[in-house]
């Protein structure tokens, strides 16, 4: 597993050890993981860079699958650097593939994003539409799902490109997400910034739907992309005041100008993978919230 020591990585290795029927290896350098992180777990953690072969060898030797979680994810970050993005997300991803062909991979799962591919398109988006990026993030990602199906076409790397929305839940401390962000910033009695009038819509996914759905995934034959959320909108303001009510607090909100690059409305349909892999995301906004606000609350205690 690539970038495993990272907030989805993290949970899916918890998932994957309650089964008890996988040998995990972590590959992560870090830089936004914490491999400590991984230590109530029975696994096998190399750091390392997913841009360097030496590294992708030794943690791809003698695997049978591949989760693909290692990326530079944030798109106003791509916009300020188009170069670090695209080393990481499609110089590493296609060194990645080359290693998975090297030693006899037989699948790769690997995480890829919905509404920065498509752009700004009528949602709910769908496995269908074509991709219009509109930052480097989105191109990058693009980029990998046709490395994806290059590789299984040409060499027979089998392997699906699995488009997540916006995922929460606990261990996300210190991801750059809205709630994580709201919430340290509720912790810390500090006011909010929107970028825009809070219309902007979004898919919001509980991270305990999403490390299922990717377990579902790896033992799948599914080809090609699918998208992973919640199937259901929800604006920004909407947001917030599911979080005044699970938190019992009412922070001040600013209102900025809308961020060049960002979309204005996204959610995704999720048939496709319900058919194939019987993806589902059975926990509600407000429960997922909810406990991800538990969680933070704890962190903020210890």
């Amino acid at each position: 597993m690539t970038g495993g020591a990272g907030f989805i990585g993290v949970n899916l290795v918890k998932f994957l050890s309650s089964l008890d029927r996988y040998n995990v290896t972590i590959l992560d350098n870090e830089t936004t993981g914490d491999c400590s992180k991984l230590a109530p777990y029975d696994v096998t953690v190399i750091r390392g860079d997913i841009t360097s072969t030496d590294d992708l060898e030794r943690a791809v030797d003698g695997k049978d699958i591949v989760v693909h979680l290692a990326a530079d994810t944030r798109v106003m970050d791509s916009v300020e650097n188009p170069d670090f993005n695209f080393n990481v997300n499609v110089v590493g991803s296609f060194k990645l593939l080359q290693t998975c062909r090297k030693y006899g991979v037989k699948r790769v799962v690997a995480a890829s994003t919905g509404g920065a591919i498509l752009g700004e398109v009528e949602p709910p988006v769908n496995e269908e539409m074509a991709a219009q990026p509109m930052a480097p993030y989105g191109a990058s990602k693009l980029a990998m799902e046709g490395y994806l199906s290059a590789f299984s076409g040409a060499y027979g790397v089998q392997s699906c490109a699995l488009r997540f929305s916006n995922i929460y839940g606990p261990l996300s401390f210190h991801k750059g997400s809205v709630v994580a962000e709201f919430y340290r910033k509720i912790l810390r009695g500090e006011d909010l910034f929107v970028y825009g009038d809070g219309s902007q819509a979004r898919d919001f996914l509980y991270i305990e739907d999403l490390v299922t759905g990717i377990q579902k995934a790896m033992e799948s034959t599914a080809s090609g992309a699918y998208q992973l959320g919640s199937g259901r909108p929800t604006t920004v303001n909407e947001l917030l005041d599911v979080i005044r009510s699970v938190t019992g607090k009412n922070p001040t909100v600013h209102y900025e100008p809308f961020r060049s690059g960002e979309l204005h409305r996204t959610w995704c349909c999720i048939d496709k993978a319900k058919k194939v892999f019987e993806f589902d995301a059975p926990t509600s906004l407000e429960d997922g919230l909810a406990q991800t606000w538990a969680w933070f609350n704890e962190q903020a205690s210890t």
